[in-house]
């Protein structure tokens, strides 16, 4: 397996209702599952066709007892993961479960210095080529940090990563950063707003059409954070949370006549990707 070293390869649905998730994501994405539970505990792989993409697992009782909730968490891939880990320390970051062997790989869960977390994963072990084309259906299509400070934030990624800026125009007064990743747009990062309590990454799922994909969550029992909004190149994004509520997005075209929208507040940020790269592109272009 190539790990893609700094690049997300995998993400992970850690969650207080696995069988009711896998049901709520194949209805809303239209992934589907494959079983992978060891003797150890329940864990299903989710899969955009034949590939897997990601995995389902239960959130611990002493997790839940501590006070976490149901979440996704990204997996970048490293060349030698005892080395990130030692530098994500040395660089304000914390370890929270040091490199282990685990069944999709050996893998560290980890925060950056502002407490946003992510994972680590070197062999990845579930048969997964390179990442998707852009937008693909059932892919992750883009990855946001909502950060305490996002220009701390992305020297952190950048000295750990190699991440960099991508060449986008942005509002000084209210700026959204993209960052690329071997010359790749994949995400950006923005400075929270105080209605969100905690640092945190948001993983946008690529859907064919926003409207009906919108629609199925609010019938599945998810809620919908945000209204539609609309990316130059016509792609459009939303912000929902699942029946759990893990936290995630949405991202796809939408058709002519867009459906009523029945929204409810829940502190995420109303910023989008409005931005237009230098040269008059669009955003889009690793999204839509």
């Amino acid at each position: 397996m190539v790990d893609y070293p700094g690049c997300f390869v995998w993400y992970e649905l850690i969650t207080t209702d696995v069988a009711a998730a896998k049901v709520f994501y194949a209805d809303v994405v239209g992934w589907g599952t494959q079983d992978a539970t060891t003797p150890d505990f329940e864990y299903a792989l989710l899969t955009a066709g034949t590939t897997p993409v990601g995995g389902v697992t239960e959130l611990p009782e002493v997790a839940r007892q501590r006070g976490a909730t149901p979440r996704w968490a990204g997996y970048v891939g490293v060349k030698d993961i005892d080395v990130a880990a030692d530098r994500i320390k040395r660089l304000g970051g914390a370890v929270y479960v040091p490199p282990t062997d685990s069944n999709i790989g050996r893998i560290a869960i980890v925060s950056d210095p502002q407490t946003a977390n992510f994972a680590l994963v070197k062999g990845l072990k579930p048969a997964q080529m390179k990442p998707a084309g852009p937008g693909k259906p059932g892919h992750v299509g883009w990855h946001e940090l909502h950060a305490t400070d996002w220009e701390k934030a992305l020297a952190f990624y950048a000295e750990l990563f190699g991440w960099q800026k991508a060449d986008f125009e942005i509002n000084p007064s209210d700026p959204y950063q993209p960052f690329a990743v071997n010359g790749s747009t994949i995400g950006g990062m923005f400075t929270k707003p105080s209605t969100e309590p905690v640092p945190f990454w948001l993983y946008y799922f690529n859907v064919s059409d926003i409207d009906d994909a919108t629609e199925r969550v609010q019938r599945a029992g998810g809620r919908i954070f945000t209204d539609p909004l609309e990316l130059p190149g016509g792609g459009w994004i939303v912000r929902c949370g699942d029946p759990q509520g893990a936290p995630f997005a949405l991202q796809g075209k939408r058709r002519q006549h867009g459906i009523g929208w029945s929204t409810e507040w829940s502190g995420f940020s109303s910023k989008g990707r409005l931005l237009t790269p230098r040269g008059g592109g669009p955003i889009s272009d690793s999204n839509d």
